[in-house]
């Protein structure tokens, strides 16, 4: 099914998907049953390094990740999912095991975000699946994880940017939480889910055996917060929210200019400090014990933000900017994404790319990440439509084509049109 064509213009540096290239990963087979970001971040950068992604989808509407959209557009799923192919798969139908374990049995890596226990219902439990295939690595993406008291729950990321802590730390002083506005934990378990296959497949060099990978959302959130437990551990106290300032070091916050826009500064370096404070006017400042150290500077950020915000709000953000750069000040303009888009930073490094997908529409992207020397991270293909490779899965897989055909006529599976 063709999506609507994006409209408006599209800045991006234009690029095209190149089908035969290879990179790193090339060759690793990856089953992929996973549903909406954290698992598909996962695979993504599998997928993108060169890594042969099999996304199995539900035959009627897919992943739920499709149903992310933009004015029609897939957009999660155009970004998500490139670099990977699509099998669309009834889950009830009789043959749908014998179809998941003779996928998985040429597989290297198995990806699933189910919830707790439902692998094991369905007859694919990982010490099932290790006696066929011994050196299958096997990522089980959920909330909470599979061990405690709350494995059983689902976890969105929504719950576990709220009961990692991090969004009790987020918010203005004196005012209540904030969610980030982007899947954050998702996002963040999915490099950890990444980052744990490749360490398996270390393993298996040396060992020949798979691995079990117990991935929750949970404990990645946690991770992302610090050495919270530590400071509580240490002072008995719970941190409180500081808004766009620190607790730890200042100065450090976002003040707005003249002209209505934001400057960002970050000048926890006592040598920084110096300078932002020399910048605006009152280098002698640095020599007040209130502001000598990060320590006693944070206990008087009212001040600092009362004097920096001042001197920032009386010019424009150009203005502010080439001023801070010349004297090596670490602050950086708020930008949005058209301001991104017009960034001659960004233009040059390619940021952002555009490639054209199978119905002919530019996808504005992120371009494949981290950036190597051989540039062996590349764009292979668009995100497939549903079910576009059922019937060449399949038959890599080794069925043969009246089973195929049949699978098709009994709707076990769906294959998309030509």
């Amino acid at each position: 099914m063709e999506q609507p064509k994006a409209a408006g213009r599209q800045p991006w540096k234009k690029v095209r998907f190149s089908p035969t290239s290879t990179g790193p990963l090339h060759g690793l087979r990856v089953v992929d049953l996973s549903r909406l970001v954290a698992g598909n971040m996962t695979s993504l950068q599998l997928a993108d390094a060169g890594a042969d992604v099999t996304k199995i989808e539900p035959l009627t509407a897919g992943d739920p990740l499709r149903a992310w959209q933009q004015d029609g557009i897939q957009t999660f799923w155009s970004v998500y999912c490139r670099n990977k192919k699509s099998l669309a798969l009834d889950f009830r139908h009789d043959q749908s095991i014998g179809i998941l374990t003779r996928l998985i049995d040429r597989a290297d890596v198995l990806i699933e975000s189910f919830r707790t226990g439902t692998l094991e219902s369905m007859g694919l439990a990982p010490a099932k699946l290790h006696q066929r295939n011994p050196g299958l690595i096997i990522l089980r993406v959920s909330g909470f994880g599979q061990t405690g008291p709350y494995s059983h729950r689902p976890g969105f990321g929504t719950m576990i940017e709220a009961m990692s802590g991090f969004a009790s730390r987020t918010g203005e002083v004196g005012g209540g939480p904030l969610l980030p506005p982007v899947a954050l934990a998702d996002m963040v378990s999915g490099l950890y889910g990444s980052n744990g296959i490749m360490m398996a497949l270390q393993s298996r060099q040396k060992t020949g055996l798979g691995q079990v990978i117990d991935l929750a959302l949970l404990d990645s959130m946690v991770s992302v917060i610090g050495p919270d437990a530590f400071d509580y551990a240490v002072t008995g106290a719970v941190k409180q929210r500081v808004g766009n300032g620190s607790n730890t070091a200042s100065p450090r916050n976002i003040y707005q200019t003249s002209d209505n826009h934001f400057i960002a500064i970050s000048a926890s370096i006592q040598s920084t400090a110096k300078r932002l404070f020399t910048a605006v006017g009152v280098g002698e400042m640095i020599e007040d014990p209130r502001f000598s150290t990060n320590a006693a500077r944070v206990k008087h950020q009212a001040v600092i933000d009362k004097i920096v915000g001042g001197w920032i709000a009386k010019r424009s953000r150009q203005e502010v900017m080439t001023i801070f750069e010349s004297e090596g000040i670490t602050a950086a303009p708020v930008n949005n994404i058209a301001d991104n888009a017009a960034d001659p930073h960004f233009i040059e490094r390619g940021i952002y790319v555009a490639a054209e997908d199978n119905s002919g529409s530019d996808v504005a992207m992120h371009q494949p990440l981290p950036i190597m020397q051989d540039n062996l991270s590349r764009l292979r293909f668009p995100a497939p439509t549903l079910g576009q490779h059922s019937r060449s899965l399949l038959a890599e897989a080794g069925f043969q084509d009246n089973e195929i055909d049949k699978l098709i006529s009994d709707r076990a599976i769906f294959q998309q049109p030509d």
